[in-house]
C-alpha cells in the first residue's frame, strides 16, 4: 500500500502501461494506447441523525487500443496480472483483424503530443483523511442546521459526505506518457418542507479538490433548508412570454448545450443546430467564453486530453462570435480539421461575468421568472428546440413574489443563446464549467 492510499505507485502504472504498448506493437500493432487507473472512495449518509449508509469502492482497470493500420480494436480489463495484460492486448488485436478500416483512425499527430517536462503542476490532489466517526458527525451537522431553519422543515432526505482520490497513467506508442493523482470531495444535503400535499423538496451540496475549501457543513444544511422553505405556497402562472432568469447551477447546462452543439461528434453526424457556425454570431454580444485548461484546483484541469494531446488556453466566444469547436483527433479528421486538444471534453470553460449578482439580476428582469429547478430532457440538439418542466419563483418589480411550480419553459437555443440580456458574478466553483446566473429575455412559460 502507498502512503496515500492506492494499492499501486505511480511508477508501477507506468511500467503495466509501456509494457502493454511494448507487447502490442511486439505481436504487429501499428500503433498503440493505454490508460490504467486505480481510485477508491467512502460515501457516508445520514437521515434524521440517525447512520443510513456507509459505502467504499476501490476499483482499477486498463483500458488497450490497438490500430492494425487503420482498423481499430479496444479491451479493458480489471486483473492486473501480466498474463491478463497479455490476453487483454490480444483481445483488440484480434478485435482490429475483424474490424472494418476506418481513414480517420489512429493516433493524434505526434508533434501534437504533451511533453513531460512541459506539463504544469496543476495541484489537483488533496487527500482527506477523515474518519468514518468524523464523516458521520460532518453529516449530522449539515442535517441538524438544515433543521435549525425552520419548524416547518418537516423531514429529511439525508446528508452525505464523500470522498474520492484516483491516478492514472496514459501512453501511447508515439512516446508520449502521462499521468497524475486526483480528489474529489463532497457534502450535500435535501430536506423536505411542509406537509401533506403542500411538501416542497430541496437541496444544496459542494464539490472541491481540497476539502479546506468546502463550504461548512452549517452553511450547506442551512441553504438547503432556507431553500426548502421559500418553495411552499409554489403554484402556476398563466400561460406568458417574459424574461427568465436561469440560476448559476442552471445556467451551467445551458453551457452544456452549447458545447454539446459544438462538439466533434454532433458535428461530423450533422446532429447539431450550430452546424457550420465558426466566425458566426452565436450569442449575444454580452456572452463571451474562454477555456482555461491549467487552472489550479479546477475540476476540468489537466495538461492533455484523452489523445495525449497537449491543451491550451483558448477564447472559444468572444462577444457572442464563435471562435471554435470542442474536437478530438478523430473527430478533426472527420470534419477535415485540427484537433483542439478536447477529446474526453471540455477543460474548464470560464463564462466572463457581468457586474450584477443574482439579487441584482432579479431587479434588472424586474417582471419573469427565476427559474431554480428543471425537469426532463426536452433538448432537440438538431433543431435547438428546447423545452424543460420548470420551478422557481416569480418576479414582480424586480422582487420575487411566489414560488412556482408546474409550468414548462419553451424556446429555441439558437434564439435563446442571442437573447442572453447578463451573465451574474455568481458562478459556483464546484465543476468545471464556471457561469453564473444567465438572464435570457424572453421564453414562453406555458402555465394554468
Amino acid at each position: 500500500m502507498s502512503d496515500q492510499g492506492f494499492s499501486f505507485s505511480q511508477a508501477h502504472l507506468r511500467e503495466i502501461a509501456t509494457d502493454i504498448v511494448k507487447y502490442a506493437q511486439k505481436r504487429g500493432a501499428s500503433a498503440c494506447e493505454t490508460d490504467v487507473s486505480e481510485g477508491f472512495g467512502q460515501s457516508v449518509g445520514v437521515r434524521k441523525a440517525e447512520v443510513e449508509t456507509i459505502e467504499y469502492n476501490r476499483d482499477k482497470g486498463v483500458g488497450v487500443t490497438v490500430y492494425i493500420g487503420q482498423q481499430r480494436g479496444y479491451a479493458s480489463t480489471s486483473d492486473f496480472s501480466k498474463k491478463a495484460l497479455k490476453a487483454t492486448v490480444d483481445a483488440a488485436l484480434s478485435i482490429a483483424r475483424f474490424t472494418a478500416p476506418d481513414p480517420c483512425a489512429g493516433l493524434a499527430d505526434a508533434e501534437l503530443m504533451a511533453r513531460e517536462k512541459d506539463m504544469p503542476g496543476l495541484d489537483l490532489f488533496h487527500p482527506w483523511a477523515i474518519g468514518i466517526d468524523e464523516a458521520i458527525a460532518l453529516a449530522r451537522r449539515c442535517e441538524d442546521a438544515a433543521f435549525a431553519v425552520s419548524p416547518k422543515i418537516s423531514n429529511s432526505e439525508g446528508a452525505n459526505t464523500s470522498i474520492q482520490q484516483s491516478h492514472f497513467v496514459s501512453t501511447n506508442s508515439h512516446g508520449f506518457i502521462g499521468g497524475y493523482a486526483t480528489t474529489r470531495h463532497g457534502l450535500s444535503c435535501s430536506v423536505i418542507a411542509g406537509e401533506g400535499d403542500a411538501m416542497q423538496r430541496e437541496y444544496w451540496y459542494d464539490s472541491r479538490r481540497d476539502p479546506a475549501e468546502l463550504t461548512s457543513a452549517e452553511d450547506i444544511g442551512r441553504l438547503a433548508g432556507e431553500r426548502a422553505l421559500a418553495r411552499l405556497g409554489g403554484k402556476q402562472v398563466r400561460t406568458c412570454e417574459v424574461p427568465v432568469l436561469f440560476e448559476a447551477p442552471l445556467a451551467v447546462a445551458l453551457i452544456g448545450n452549447f458545447v454539446q452543439a459544438v462538439s466533434g461528434g454532433a458535428l461530423y453526424r450533422k446532429a447539431s443546430f450550430l452546424l457550420d457556425s465558426l466566425g458566426q454570431q452565436v450569442f449575444s454580444p454580452v456572452v463571451s467564453i474562454a477555456e482555461r485548461p491549467h487552472l489550479k484546483k479546477a475540476f476540468g484541469s489537466s495538461p492533455f486530453d484523452s489523445d495525449g494531446v497537449a491543451t491550451r488556453d483558448r477564447e472559444i466566444v468572444t462577444g457572442g462570435v464563435l471562435n471554435g469547436y470542442f474536437l478530438s483527433a478523430y473527430s478533426a479528421r472527420k470534419l477535415g480539421m485540427q484537433t483542439t486538444g478536447n477529446a474526453g471534453g471540455s477543460h474548464n470553460l470560464i463564462v466572463t461575468p457581468g457586474e450584477q449578482d443574482l439579487a441584482g439580476l432579479i431587479r434588472q428582469m424586474d417582471r419573469g421568472l427565476l427559474v431554480t429547478e428543471l425537469l426532463g430532457h426536452g433538448v432537440n440538439y438538431v433543431t435547438g428546440d428546447y423545452s424543460r418542466g420548470a420551478a422557481g419563483f416569480w418576479v414582480e418589480k424586480g422582487k420575487i413574489k411566489h414560488a412556482v411550480e408546474e409550468v414548462t419553459i419553451a424556446g429555441n437555443l439558437r434564439d435563446m443563446f442571442r437573447s442572453i440580456v447578463a451573465i451574474g458574478n455568481d458562478a459556483l466553483p464546484r465543476g468545471a464549467k464556471h457561469c453564473g446566473s444567465i438572464l435570457i429575455e424572453r421564453m414562453k412559460v406555458a402555465g394554468r
